[in-house]
């Protein structure tokens, strides 16, 4: 069986390698990126069969990012994360369709949780 293809988005390098190293144990195939704009230029979205997003991230933000791939046609599950929780932005990231809401910081069980359930979501 083919390992299961993670995109993990978020600016914060420290939280990218946490996330990575974790899902790896898990068994996942990650790839993490800094920005959405690096992750446009080199991974194709369609690979994945869920997305780590980082809400506030440098350039583009994640809920953009999720916008963008709905035009696109990519109904991927997508989990956001923030370090800034607010009523206004959790409204935002489940308008634009986000499977699970993780304040940051999360323990480990709370994401292999949300990634559970995004994974049995279904999608196109």
């Amino acid at each position: 069986m083919a390992q299961k293809k993670l995109f993990v988005i978020d600016d914060d390098p420290g939280m990218r390698r946490s996330i990575e190293r974790l899902l790896k144990m898990y068994g996942f195939d990650v790839q993490a990126f800094e920005s959405a704009e690096e992750f446009l230029d080199s991974a194709s979205p369609r690979d994945s069969c869920c997305f780590l997003l980082d809400i506030h991230l440098g350039g583009m933000s994640g809920i953009e990012l999720r916008r963008q791939l709905t035009l696109s046609g990519i109904s991927v599950p997508v989990i956001f994360m923030t370090a800034e929780d607010s009523e206004i932005i959790r409204a935002e990231a489940f308008e634009v369709g986000c499977t699970a809401f993780l304040p940051k910081p999360f323990a480990p069980m709370q994401l292999m949780d949300a990634i559970e359930k995004a994974l049995d979501t279904p999608h196109d």
